[in-house]
């Protein structure tokens, strides 16, 4: 036996080769289709000698996966998980076990894409729409969305809708009351200055009669945990021609009077304490409700329910017109803000409990506040008296947060008053324990209960007790049991296409491993129980954690300074823009207000900048697909005295590496304007180039794209930027847990934005290291262009750069054989499915395409099964080409098919059962059933419903 070398014997399997699908044989048998001899040979003959980064990353070696979880467990220990009453949004809660490890822990939840292609995302619709059910019923309004990323961008949403909607107020004052949650505020104020609003603070009851606004915010309860009856400042509102939004909280709202109840025009909050962990804040799942008639301002996502090609119920994304490769610069808000599989852990949690155990927990919650009340009442304090379960009061702040700290406890401490909110997590103990850190006296509960018996003691007031019914539909009344929630959720989870089954190409948007090792420190307490508030002693393995990120994503781009707040893509484009206005106003040209953007841009980069005030000038592209220089040229120097930025993706998003990107930035400097480089195609830089060498000024980073955060079904996502060192003087800042000394405002409500996801890619770079990120970005070249020359024979390959490479991603040309045949895109998108796909990206940057980007991370088998069946395809358009077949008549047409066309006794089709549903060797032995055919978006336009249709309407389609 040959004896190995202790050294051998001692290596731990790196992470690199788990990271990376291709074997290294299979990487030389790809290259040498290519005809090149090795990864270097193919870089050197893809990217431009102008922006190559030659040198070595500065993130150290690659980490096996158990030493990367020992050091980031030792830096998790650091974080002192102390008991928190500091409410102001976040809560503990209890996370229901059956949740915990079959959604939040289950790739088959978390790695879905957003449900764009709804046949294969009937699990996630559904459960999204009961999110929208639950909200609908507590907030009492008529229409909900399918989340958005916190209360604070929210409630700054609703401001913008107001005035959008408002046809009877011409005024620019949007008023805020003064007990709102002071991160909202923030977040408002931020959001208010670029669209010319200003903001209006003060004590609604007093001062709103005085006031000429377009529209006004309200907390309910507010901040300070006082509950009042909001009737009369709503019609006062309404009187003065202004609109309504209230920022409440759903478990509250099972025992208090619903805000749509009192007439309000929108209702905004946050879901968290609907299972869903602190996290450092975030992530969690907002949500917005509006009265009908708004409904099409309405911020965000809507699940709409229609009907397939048999008559059965089917759920879609409604309203798709509101997507911003449609309206571009004309949106006001931005559609990629959503946080799916947050919401999708809400409404499980309603699902689960129903309504009768929410209420049971809520009338609990406020038992124990009038238990910790009547104490405080004892002890001579004055707290508020309408309460659902917060309180505040003025006392010794100092002798208190003595008491408290030695007992491990947070209160909320502001201007001699003191704060505390119970949850549901709180237990009779810790309420002992905290009535002796407020009075500093013990207590007996027993007494204390039969005085909140004897007198009735209540913090709900007289009419504000919630009287009306909610979540009626059979769905939360079902699934009490653990087995039935178990099983409802593997019903589910079974009617989705996520990464388990098999390859998503979707190009732009990098749907590549997240590893268990990466997911592992989510649920880790350390990370998960940490209030965003704590105090900064508490929490130094987060910032220890985050500064370390930080300065890893600063040397992979090149940046100076890196701010992790934006919590997704849309808010990290906001937050880049948002530096650099505040850029040019501290140089004396707060005037520049033009913003060039590329026509191939992505659909988000107008809607940011009109968000930011900029007027949008479109700059055209060639027949390359590049930016056009000299239409850039002449748009630059009309502009010259007003230019603000470029907002440029890089590579294109058309998938090529543009040679004259660094002439393009020169050119925009030269003019006096600052360059944005969109992130979202970064995984095809990493370790090859960095953007702010290239000679852009900042950038956002898609956490959720390149560094490994899975997408979750439509969110969770992280949007960082990185800035170069004369825009990290205007990066945002936060009022409640200031981050820098920045004057800027703050972009989300947490001070770092989702920091429970944040290890996911710390783990991610750790794991990898210098040489597998820069490896990573190799192969995803590699297998980009693999599938490009595979398909050119078959499908005309849209754009390449030099010596005909892609980066990443490739766009193949459906337009010629649509014209020909009659065979649409869409068509093919939904064949796929037959064959056991998810469709690349539909129709973008290029209608009437397929863009394609298959990541470092697919093995070759899974390449080249995806490209059998781009061929097999083909093959079927071909005999339409040769009029063996109508279009009409074809599999594709009638795609995808589902166990009903296989036991159809009717079957009439031209083609076979078994060419329907078997097209592939691979189908044949790992099936993937589509659950509903092709859903009829026309039906779900003419006959919009965003909530869970009766059951009758189930049983009547069944038969159909």
């Amino acid at each position: 036996m040959t004896r190995k070398s202790l050294h051998s014997l001692t290596q731990q399997d790196d992470f690199i080769s788990r990271h990376i699908g291709p074997s290294e044989q299979d990487i030389v048998d790809m290259l040498h289709t290519l005809g090149v001899n090795s990864l270097d040979e193919l870089v050197d003959s893809t990217l431009p000698e102008s922006i190559r980064f030659e040198g070595e990353l500065k993130v150290g070696r690659t980490y096996t996966e158990v030493e990367a979880l020992a050091e980031l467990k030792g830096k998790a220990s650091k974080n002192k998980v102390f008991k928190s009453y500091i409410g102001m949004g976040y809560y503990g809660t209890l996370v229901p076990h059956v949740i915990l490890r079959n959604v939040l822990e289950n790739p088959g939840w978390y790695t879905a894409y957003t449900p764009y292609q709804a046949e294969i995302s009937q699990g996630r619709l559904e459960m999204l729409l009961n999110f929208q059910q639950m909200v609908m019923d507590l907030t009492g309004m008529e229409v909900a969305n399918a989340s958005l990323l916190d209360e604070a961008t929210a409630a700054a949403e609703a401001m913008t809708l107001a005035k959008r909607s408002n046809k009877k107020s011409k005024s620019n004052k949007y008023f805020v009351a003064s007990d709102v949650h002071p991160q909202t505020l923030d977040v408002i104020q931020t959001r208010a200055q670029y669209f010319g609003f200003e903001v209006v603070v003060g004590n609604p009851e007093t001062d709103l009669k005085d006031a000429d606004v377009f529209g006004v915010q309200l907390q309910y309860p507010n901040t300070y945990g006082e509950v009042k009856d909001l009737t009369s400042v709503i019609d006062t509102a309404h009187a003065k021609g202004a609109l309504v939004s209230v920022a409440t909280d759903l478990l509250a709202l099972t025992v208090l009077k619903a805000p749509g109840e009192m007439g309000a025009d929108v209702v905004i909050g946050n879901s968290q304490r609907f299972g869903v962990p602190m996290g450092f804040g975030g992530p969690h799942a907002a949500f917005f409700a509006c009265r009908d008639e708004y409904k099409r301002s309405a911020a965000g996502r809507i699940i709409g329910v229609s009907k397939d090609t048999r008559g059965n119920i089917a759920y879609r994304m409604a309203m798709q017109t509101r997507e911003q490769h449609i309206r571009r610069e004309k949106a006001t808000s931005n559609i990629c803000t959503a946080q799916a599989l947050l919401a999708n852990m809400a409404a499980a949690y309603a699902v689960y409990h129903g309504p009768e155990t929410l209420r049971t927990i809520a009338e609990r919650i406020e038992r124990l506040t009038s238990l910790v009340r009547v104490a405080l009442e004892d002890a001579g304090f004055k707290p508020n008296t309408a309460y659902f379960d917060t309180l505040t009061f003025e006392g010794n702040v100092e002798e208190i947060r003595s008491r408290a700290l030695a007992a491990e406890i947070n209160l909320r401490y502001e201007e001699g008053k003191v704060g505390l909110s119970l949850d549901e997590s709180t237990t009779l103990n810790d309420v002992v324990t905290l009535i002796e850190v407020l009075t500093g006296k013990t207590t007996d509960l027993g007494t204390l209960d039969q005085k909140v018996v004897d007198g009735d003691i209540s913090g709900i007031p007289a009419g504000l007790e919630r009287t009306s019914a909610f979540l009626q539909h059979p769905v939360f009344n079902t699934h009490h049991s653990e087995h039935g929630m178990l099983r409802y959720l593997k019903h589910l989870e079974n009617k989705d296409y996520s990464l388990v089954h098999g390859m998503i190409p979707l190009g732009s948007c990098t749907m590549k491993l997240n590893a268990t090792a990466e997911m592992i420190p989510v649920t880790w307490p350390e990370f998960g129980n940490i209030h965003p508030f704590a105090p900064a002693d508490q929490t130094e393995g987060y910032l220890e954690m985050i500064t370390e990120l930080e300065n890893w994503l600063a040397d992979i781009t090149g940046y100076d300074a890196v701010s992790m707040q934006p919590n997704s893509g849309a808010q990290g484009e906001y937050a880049g823009l948002l530096v650099i206005k505040k850029y040019h106003e501290a140089r004396g040209e707060g005037h520049r207000n033009i913003c060039l953007i590329p026509s191939s841009a992505h659909g988000t980069n107008p809607a940011t900048a009109s968000m930011m005030g900029l007027d949008v000038v479109v700059v055209k592209c060639d027949e390359n697909g590049n930016v056009d220089l000299e239409d850039l040229k002449t748009k630059a120097e009309k502009h010259s005295a007003n230019l603000a930025a470029l907002m440029v993706t890089y590579p294109s998003t058309h998938g090529v590496y543009e040679e004259a990107i660094t002439q393009i930035c020169d050119l925009i400097h030269e003019h006096g304007g600052q360059v944005y480089m969109d992130g979202a195609n970064m995984n095809a830089q990493v370790g090859l180039a960095k953007p702010g060498l290239i000679g852009s000024d900042v950038s956002h980073l898609n956490l959720h794209k390149t560094f490994a955060i899975p997408h979750g079904g439509g969110g969770p996502g992280m949007g960082p930027i990185g800035v170069k060192a004369h825009l990290a003087p205007y990066l945002p800042n936060h009022k409640v847990r200031p981050v820098n000394e920045s004057s800027t405002g703050a972009v989300s409500a947490a001070p770092y934005g989702s920091g429970a996801i944040l290890p996911i890619s710390w783990m991610y770079i750790r794991l990898l290291g210098n040489e597998g990120l820069k490896k990573s970005t190799e192969v995803a070249l590699l297998n980009a262009n693999y599938i490009a020359n595979k398909l050119s024979g078959h499908y005309p390959v849209l754009y390449t750069g030099r010596h005909d490479r892609v980066a990443h991603e490739c766009i193949i040309d459906i337009r010629p054989l649509k014209e020909a045949t009659g065979i649409t895109e869409e068509d093919i998108a939904k064949r796929l499915m037959d064959y056991g796909f998810h469709a690349p990206t539909m129709s973008f940057p290029v209608p009437g395409t397929l863009m394609i980007e298959p990541t470092e991370s697919e093995p070759k088998a899974e390449l080249d099964r995806f490209i059998e069946a781009m061929v097999s395809i083909r093959q079927e358009i071909r005999e339409v080409e040769d009029g063996l077949i109508k279009a009409e008549d074809t599999a594709l047409h009638n795609a995808p098919h589902t166990m009903a066309d296989l036991t159809d006794a009717n079957w009439d089709r031209a083609y076979t059962r078994e060419t329907a549903v078997f097209p592939s060797r691979h189908a044949r032995v790992s099936k993937y059933w589509p659950t509903v055919n092709r859903v009829d978006n026309v039906y779900g336009d003419r006959n919009f419903v965003c909530a869970c249709p009766p059951v009758s309407e189930y049983e009547e389609a069944e038969l159909v």
